[in-house]
């Protein structure tokens, strides 16, 4: 008889997003007169893939078509021409990464799940809530031991370690979806001392990091001494150059990292080589031509767009007093419900009087709830209006 995983039997339903669509379909049929939704709640991009990468992608499927540069299985931890790209990267950054010690993936969501491989069933993980939900369930599925770190507005939902808690594995996410908050150089490092005293190991997901704008605030674990010990970071091109659609993600593991004499590195290889023949030339290619000089420079003005968003949307909390994080160094803004709503009455409240459809804070964790999520990645016309539309509801 065949034994299905049991641990799918524990997982929560994720009812966040059916529920928004549900709601919104219900609204529309009611209204008929309402024409047009201001959606700030999907984090998906709004605007295309830059020249410099649909130049290299085009070129890329030319070569396909050649025989004297036809590429067929590439290594499966991911071609070397974009391992070296991105570690360069690293070190235009004053940090040292070598190349054998990144691994190109499709994408930050798949590894994410796909990391957990390295760890017994036995390890516990720490989730730090907020949270994105996959951290949780990808863990149950697993049937690992959660413990849910609930962070709050006295530290800016981005909370220092509690030493009186011991957890294997650690998820940090900064900057951090879906708070917007980002984790200081000094908690980075409290984090790290952690991890090294009690030999665990943090998952650091950097997603966000483009979206960084103060010189104070870390891009990278590795910027923290001692970080090449104990974590390992997990990054993406889905929200730093459009790539959700096409699909394509970076991990940092160091060679450094080791527990109970093996290393992570050279498990993560076996794991690769074992599980998967990589990801297609054509779209490595793209991705490559995300870090040459032109590349960057055309993805900052896509981020400089979204970046505009957050400013008009946080400008209409300012005007209405509403307590908010997020949104300066990141691309997703974390308010305080107004009136002492709770995160459901205040999206029937956008939804019913304004035409405005957010994210529910409590679909991120029970401590979510009161507290609701805007995305700056919509349209900056539809922005500007659901801004302006908020304002003059609240200041009624």
């Amino acid at each position: 008889m065949l034994i299905p995983n049991m641990n799918y039997a524990d997982l929560k339903d994720s009812y966040l997003f059916y529920n928004i669509a549900r709601k919104t379909e219900a609204y529309l049929k009611e209204n008929v007169l309402v024409q047009h939704i201001y959606k700030l709640g999907i984090g998906d991009v709004s605007l295309p893939l830059c020249n410099a990468v649909i130049t290299a992608l085009h070129g890329a499927v030319e070569d396909q078509a050649k025989k004297e540069t036809f590429s067929g299985y590439l290594d499966e931890c991911g071609a070397p021409f974009l391992r070296t790209a991105i570690a360069e990267h690293y070190k235009k950054r004053g940090v040292s990464v070598d190349s054998s010690e990144v691994f190109i993936s499709s994408g930050a969501s798949d590894e994410l799940g796909d990391i957990l491989d390295l760890f017994d069933k036995s390890s516990s993980a720490l989730v730090i809530e907020p949270a994105y939900p996959a951290y949780v369930d990808a863990n149950i599925i697993a049937g690992r031991d959660i413990i849910h770190y609930h962070a709050g507005e006295k530290d800016m939902f981005a909370p220092y370690p509690d030493e009186s808690i011991k957890a294997d594995i650690i998820y940090i996410c900064s900057p951090n979806n879906p708070t917007g908050a980002v984790f200081s150089r000094d908690k980075l490092k409290a984090w790290v001392n952690y991890a090294n005293k009690n030999e665990s190991v943090i998952l650091f997901d950097a997603a966000y990091e483009a979206f960084i704008e103060d010189e104070d605030i870390p891009h990278s674990i590795f910027e923290i001494d001692g970080a090449e010990e104990c974590a390992i970071e997990i990054c993406s091109l889905s929200k730093t150059a459009g790539f959700t659609g096409t699909r394509l993600g970076y991990t940092v593991i160091p060679k450094a990292l080791e527990r109970n004499g093996m290393s992570l590195n050279s498990m993560w290889v076996r794991n690769r080589t074992t599980k998967t023949n990589g990801v297609s030339y054509i779209i490595q290619k793209g991705a490559a031509a995300v870090f040459t000089d032109e590349g960057q420079k055309q993805i900052r003005e896509n981020i400089k767009v979204y970046k505009n968003n957050a400013a008009v949307l946080t400008g209409a909390l300012d005007k209405i007093g509403v307590w908010y994080c997020g949104g300066k160094n990141a691309p997703y803004i974390w308010l305080k419900c107004p009136d002492n709503m709770s995160s459901w009455e205040f999206f029937d409240c956008l939804l019913k009087s304004i035409q405005v459809v957010g994210t529910p804070g409590v679909g991120f964790g029970e401590n979510g709830d009161g507290y609701f999520r805007f995305t700056t990645f919509g349209d900056p016309d539809d922005t500007k209006t659901a801004a302006e539309r908020i304002v003059k509801l609240f200041r009624r």
